[in-house]
């Protein structure tokens, strides 16, 4: 049997439908070689391989096809809740704050989103109604000692007087307008809290000092009501701004004794508990009726009838809170008709 002339296997190629090798015999000359061509027909496998082919093409379309329609539902169901988030946005943003985001699934993120971006959209409505509330106060309040200045300063034009009566009449407008100015200043103080901008001077000191001072300053007030006024502390070094924890003592005092009868007591307390200095200013008065309590350091909040008294704005209490709390403080207050009322202020020692 002749020899294959080269070691390695030939090369198959197809030609049409037909898959084919050929080989060189003998080592002589190539045109005293042998040719052998071995072939067979492939067209069954490609008619297979195209089947498969045409197969796998159309599954393959048919995946694509399923992954887009479910990615394009699972994005469009993401896409809905910030979609609604955005309406709703805008729908805030042009000023009606009532609107909140409906919360379908409270469990997933954005929906987690949402129950934040509601509870951030009713503390702005909150924000904004009080703001609004605080501003028809405040025109209400300097509304009157206002139209009382123009009322004297026109009744004075009309036609000539004494001078007696010229004295009263600037008298009546002197004091409508320290009326005035103690509204303005009490307005700006509480515009300097709410924005961190007030700085107070921390040193330490003795409260109990304090508190008797403030005892002292309100004695008159307190001989011309007949009101008792009781002190029981000891020296207890704090640190914090004394005059304006004095303006405090000082307004719980007032309050105190206005709305106290004759006879009436108001105890002040001071006592360390837990590492921190406890104020308690206790009054004989009417008290506050329980539904008025939640109220008690709003802005401009006066309780009718019994807690109202001539030249009260209404923004004493709230300064109070406002002090308190820019030392790092609490102050509550309890109350029942009746049996008089309890402020109990809070502050750290160091």
């Amino acid at each position: 049997m002749p020899e294959l002339n080269s070691p390695n296997p030939p090369p198959a190629y197809t030609e049409g439908s037909y898959r084919e090798v050929s080989n060189l015999f003998g080592v002589s000359t190539e045109d005293d070689s042998e040719h052998i061509l071995v072939g067979c027909s492939i067209a069954l496998e490609l008619k297979e391989l195209h089947r498969t082919a045409l197969n796998l093409t159309a599954v393959g379309g048919l995946i694509l096809f399923i992954g887009l329609a479910v990615g394009a539902r699972l994005v469009s169901r993401a896409l809905k809740p910030i979609t609604a988030i955005s309406a709703t946005a805008i729908k805030i943003s042009a000023g009606d704050l009532a609107q909140r985001i409906n919360v379908a699934e409270a469990e997933s993120e954005l929906g987690q989103l949402a129950a934040v971006l509601n509870s951030t959209f009713a503390r702005l409505e909150s924000a904004f109604a009080q703001q609004k509330q605080f501003a028809a106060d405040a025109a209400h309040e300097l509304r009157t000692p206002v139209a009382v200045m123009l009322t004297q300063t026109q009744t004075a034009l009309n036609r000539d007087r004494t001078a007696p009566e010229y004295r009263e009449t600037v008298a009546v407008c002197q004091r409508a307008a320290q009326r005035m100015r103690k509204l303005i200043e009490s307005l700006l103080a509480l515009a300097r809290f709410d924005a961190g901008q007030e700085i107070l001077n921390r040193q330490p000191f003795d409260l109990a000092q304090t508190i008797a001072e403030c005892a002292d300053l309100v004695q008159p007030l307190a001989a011309e009501r007949e009101v008792k006024v009781s002190v029981d502390s000891g020296p207890l070094q704090i640190t914090g701004d004394a005059e304006r924890l004095a303006q405090v003592v000082t307004n719980l005092l007032t309050n105190g004794i206005q709305f106290n009868g004759p006879g009436g007591e108001v105890r002040v307390k001071l006592a360390a508990q837990n590492g921190l200095a406890v104020l308690t200013v206790s009054d004989t008065g009417q008290g506050i009726a329980a539904e008025n309590l939640p109220r008690v350091f709003g802005r401009f909040f006066r309780a009718e009838p019994s807690r109202t008294g001539a030249g009260n704005s209404g923004l004493g209490l709230a300064i109070c809170k406002a002090i308190v709390e820019a030392h790092g403080g609490t102050i509550d207050v309890a109350s029942e008709a009746g049996a008089g009322t309890t402020f109990t202020v809070r502050l750290p020692i160091a």
